[in-house]
């Protein structure tokens, strides 16, 4: 069961060093969606949290107090929402705290860029049209379901998240698909799913191997196994049900051929047939 915890937090507006962001803007501490991959899970050592990264969230009840606050030091930059937490994960639908803190920025001359792996952002189209400068973006690593479950395993289904860049494009707002972390995929069907409902795609590898080379490196799995077994250190908050997932790792394994997808020459010609599919529209290499 998670851990949803409510805080008072000291700031909402943090310098960016994301290119193309002077400033994120994250309401939540944590994240539901529980990727394995996740590099945000560093911010795990400033909580007093114990549950496993994707086990909890704090939630910054006064982030649109802050935001009315510190915009009054700033009157123009660019904002990412979010960069280490999902600001339309599950529990937005009722906190809100993403839609109050856009309500606030509607109403001044900062750019807004959101990325989340939530349908839920629909909720929020009407204030998307009242924006002079926004975008909105949907992280989808992969076409393949199985893969999906085995690396986002709360996150939503692909299907709804390319569901959700469709109805969003058709809105007239600019969206754009990031592919990243780059999971075992059929490029080109993914590539043909999400041209007509894109105007951009960002591409990035999996640079965080440590946290996933369990599920790619069969042989390697094991050995990490017989080394918990045997009681001598384990960091078990990376891979907190490893063994439920050995057999699906086993079928994916000889479906996709996992472990060459940490291979860097194979993964550059994953991303070269991505840009085939893609050539015309925005492609940019993260």
């Amino acid at each position: 069961m998670s851990t949803i915890k409510e805080i008072q937090a000291k700031t909402i507006l943090t310098r960016s060093k994301i290119p193309g962001a002077d400033y994120c803007l994250n309401p939540y501490v944590g994240c539901l969606h529980g990727c394995r991959y996740c590099y945000a899970s560093f911010m795990q050592k400033f909580t007093d949290h114990s549950e496993p990264w994707g086990e909890f969230v704090d939630v910054k009840t006064n982030a649109a107090e802050l935001l009315e606050k510190e915009l009054k030091r700033i009157n123009k930059g660019s904002v990412i929402i979010s960069s280490v937490t999902d600001p339309y994960q599950s529990i937005e639908a009722e906190h809100r705290l993403t839609r109050r803190c856009l309500e606030i920025l509607k109403d001044t001359g900062l750019s807004v860029s959101i990325l989340t792996k939530s349908p839920l952002v629909l909720r929020d189209i009407d204030l998307f049209r009242e924006f002079k400068d926004l975008e909105v973006g949907l992280t989808i690593s992969t076409d393949s379901e199985d893969i999906r479950k085995l690396f986002e395993p709360a996150a939503p289904p692909i299907e709804l998240r390319i569901k959700a860049l469709k109805q969003l494009h058709s809105e007239g707002i600019r969206t754009y698909a990031f592919i990243a972390p780059l999971l075992p995929m059929n490029p080109e069907r993914l590539a043909r799913r999400l041209f007509p409902h894109v105007d951009m795609v960002l591409i990035d590898r999996m640079n965080y191997t440590y946290k996933t080379r369990m599920i790619y490196n069969a042989p390697y799995q094991k050995a990490r196994l017989k080394v918990r077994a045997s009681g001598k250190r384990y960091n078990k908050s990376n891979f907190p049900c490893i063994g439920k997932l050995r057999p699906l790792v086993g079928v994916l394994d000889k479906k996709h051929g996992l472990e060459k997808w940490l291979d860097r020459g194979f993964t550059e010609e994953i991303i070269q047939r991505l840009r085939r599919v893609l050539e015309e529209k925005e492609v940019v290499l993260c």
